[in-house]
């Protein structure tokens, strides 16, 4: 059978690719791997990085060619079949991770290398890979004596599968629950826009009337405008207790026993490294200093925050009941009576931004913004393979025409797709001898789709989270450094990802940058400057009360990681409400099961990083404060940006990047401003940041 994966491809063949072509194509990969792994280090020495670490990378690289598509339509067009290929293939991957990272011959050679006579013939990006390898060689338990050494890499596959099933719960549960609406009544309060956007979604169920998901899209509409109070408690109900064993869910996508699995095997992951828990073995790739330290930065801006949050809430409970006939508010009624008390204090609603915000004006104007910043040219190139009708495929190129990167694009909210944004990995840069590999990514949202003959209108929600993805894009993009492991976001620390994609976020707030994307879809005339005033207005409405939401994740989460014990388990609903009590707000009703859908920690990469959001907004805040002081579109700013930041990816440490662009080490005064907080605090909150240079 000829195996699409197997066969030497540039961009991935998704039209050809089967469930049945993943297991052979993994399992052929894995045993070359292996087999040329045992050459290297069998070979008589001394090893360099020619003879060594480079022809590792490659081998790594076609590894990630074959197993990048199948990971990410995984993720996109979900079936059962994919789903279990995938799922068979876990295990064996981790299992080979493990090996690599405890394999005493490998390490040694890698030592060698580091402090051989060669070492200072290596330029500085080759060495912080060395360096970088060492260190996870050690994370990875090479020095463990061999029985430590099987538990661990036991450990290692059993979270991998874990994780993967908590992931797959959430999907399956949020796209079992649904609820087919007949009566125009019932939907009283949504917008044109949303009742078109469920009608269609209703028709594609061979359905009359509406249909309601717990798709974001639709979720959003019904929780934001639809007047009865039944209906938004039904909806919140379900979505807030997806994957869990409260609500209307089946019990067979209950979360609750992979959550405790999930930290008990942390913890032992981690006590076997000999570190006190998971949240100091996660700090060990980071820039802060210890969990003490991250609590520290939280607990006080949370105190800082929770005020200004409390009085944001008693001031919507005021309205809700004076204005709304709402006397007992509750949580499926707060995004409700915060539109009604947005659109009464600043006349504006999401909905009448809509119509400024179509697709077909806002991607063009995000790519002329990113020309403008740093000087490339972004083309639409078609007939390239893609997983959906709807994904759109682009290269950047350089003032030459030159390509240097190129993306998908995939919009839209849909039946068996991952909810969420993300950008992901497709191909990393990569020279080998003259012929430089150009990076390729994913750009994922599940934006509001189209309806009818119109094009997907956007709430200014979306827009932001698209910039957001995009700025992560163009951190793997941009990239400059030719060696895979700190190429693009490759050897970023975790707590200085998300830079790139925050910053990106400002510029939807900005009137030169927003005219290159916002325009009426029918006339195209740009945002009139009275909305434009009002949305300004609203930039910091209720901003407290999210900021507080957020911190409510970071703490619980670095608690959650830091303080388990193995004699009472996970006490992951005890340790909430501890959080909840001491930052928040808003306390939802006890059925809320947020936890059991909180895959950024229990399935993606933020396990004891959560905070890593927050702490990167000083980060990109300051960092656009320096385009708001010299010019938003100041070409030595962007350059300087693409420079010191984008183009370096993981070859230095965060801080020292951040300083070649600022000028200085960051400074918390802009994140306060942006959040709309007095910078009065900034002492108090800057001295407990405890970020390592």
């Amino acid at each position: 059978m000829s195996n699409p994966l197997l066969e030497a491809f540039d961009l991935p063949p998704f039209s050809r690719i089967r469930p049945e072509h993943v297991e052979p194509a993994i399992d052929q990969v894995l045993e070359e791997n292996r087999q040329k792994i045992k050459e290297l280090v069998e070979a008589p020495g001394p090893f360099t990085w020619d003879s060594l670490i480079h022809p590792l990378g490659l081998m790594e690289d076609r590894l990630g060619h074959i197993w990048s598509p199948v990971r990410h339509m995984n993720s996109v067009v979900n079936t059962e079949a994919l789903r279990a290929a995938y799922n068979a293939c876990l295990p064996k991957l981790s299992e080979y991770g493990t090996e690599l990272g405890q394999n005493v011959a490998l390490f040694r050679a890698y030592q060698s290398i580091a402090e051989g006579p060669g070492a200072e013939r290596l330029d500085p990006a080759q060495r912080k890979v060395i360096r970088d390898a060492l260190r996870d060689f050690h994370l990875s338990g090479v020095d463990l004596p061999e029985e430590k050494k099987s538990r661990y890499k036991a450990i290692a596959q059993e979270l991998s599968n874990l994780q993967s099933r908590f992931e797959e719960n959430i999907l399956d549960s949020t796209h079992a629950w649904k609820q087919h609406v007949t009566d125009r009544a019932a939907l009283a309060g949504l917008p044109d826009s949303a009742l078109d956007m469920l009608a269609q979604a209703a028709g594609h169920a061979d359905l009359d009337g509406w249909l309601i998901t717990l798709e974001f899209p639709s979720y959003y509409a019904v929780m934001t405008h639809a007047d009865d109070r039944a209906l938004r408690e039904a909806v919140y109900t379900a979505y807030v207790t997806r994957a869990s064993d409260q609500g209307p869910h089946d019990r067979q996508y209950d979360n609750s026993a992979l959550m405790e699995q999930i930290l008990a095997l942390r913890h032992e992951q981690a006590r076997l490294l000999d570190y006190e828990s998971f949240a100091d073995l996660s700090l060990a790739t980071k820039m802060a200093d210890s969990p003490a330290t991250v609590i520290d930065f939280l607990t006080d801006l949370a105190e800082r925050a929770r005020p200004r949050a409390q009085e944001e809430l008693d001031e919507l409970r005021h309205f809700a009941a004076q204005h709304l006939g709402l006397d007992d508010l509750q949580a499926w009624d707060i995004a409700y009576a915060s539109e009604k008390l947005r659109q009464h204090a600043y006349a504006l609603s999401q909905e009448d931004l809509k119509p400024y915000f179509p697709v077909n004006r806002v991607v063009p104007g995000l790519f002329r913004l990113v020309e403008r910043l740093y000087q490339v040219s972004i083309v639409e190139v078609e007939g390239v393979d893609v997983w959906h009708p709807d994904v759109r495929f682009y290269e950047i190129r350089d003032p030459d025409g030159a390509p240097r990167a190129a993306f998908y694009l995939d919009l839209y909210a849909r039946p068996k797709k991952r909810g969420g944004a993300w950008m992901d990995e497709c191909r990393n840069r990569l020279r080998d001898g003259d012929r430089v590999q150009i990076p390729v990514a994913y750009m994922t949202c599940n934006s509001t789709p189209p309806v009818g003959d119109k094009p997907a209108l956007f709430t200014h929600d979306e827009v932001i989270t698209l910039f957001h993805e995009f700025g992560h894009g163009l951190h793997h993009m941009l990239t400059r450094v030719d060696y895979p492991d700190i190429a693009g976001i490759n050897g970023v620390e975790w707590d200085a990802v998300e830079l790139p994609s925050q910053f990106m976020e400002n510029w939807c707030w900005e009137r030169e940058a927003m005219d290159l994307f916002a325009g009426h879809y029918e006339t195209g005339e740009p945002l009139p400057e009275d909305l434009f005033d009002k949305l300004i207005a609203t930039r910091h409405f209720q901003a407290a009360m999210q900021l507080v939401r957020q911190l409510e994740f970071s703490l619980f989460d670095m608690r959650l990681h830091g303080e388990y014990d193995p004699a009472r388990g996970g006490r992951i609903q005890e340790i909430l409400d501890q959080v909840r009590a001491q930052v928040a707000v808003v306390k939802p009703p006890a059925f809320n099961r947020f936890q059991h859908g909180f895959s950024h920690i229990f399935a993606g990469g933020y396990a004891a990083g959560y905070y890593s959001y927050k702490w990167a907004e000083v980060l990109s805040a300051d960092a656009f404060g320096r385009f708001e002081e010299e010019g938003l579109f100041n070409p030595e700013v962007g350059r300087s940006f693409l420079e010191n930041v984008l183009e370096r990816g993981g070859s230095q440490p965060a801080m020292d990047l951040f300083k070649a662009f600022r000028g200085r080490e960051p400074d918390i005064e802009a994140l306060l401003r942006h959040s709309g907080l007095t910078a009065d605090t900034r002492e108090k909150i800057q001295g407990t940041t405890g970020i390592k240079a």
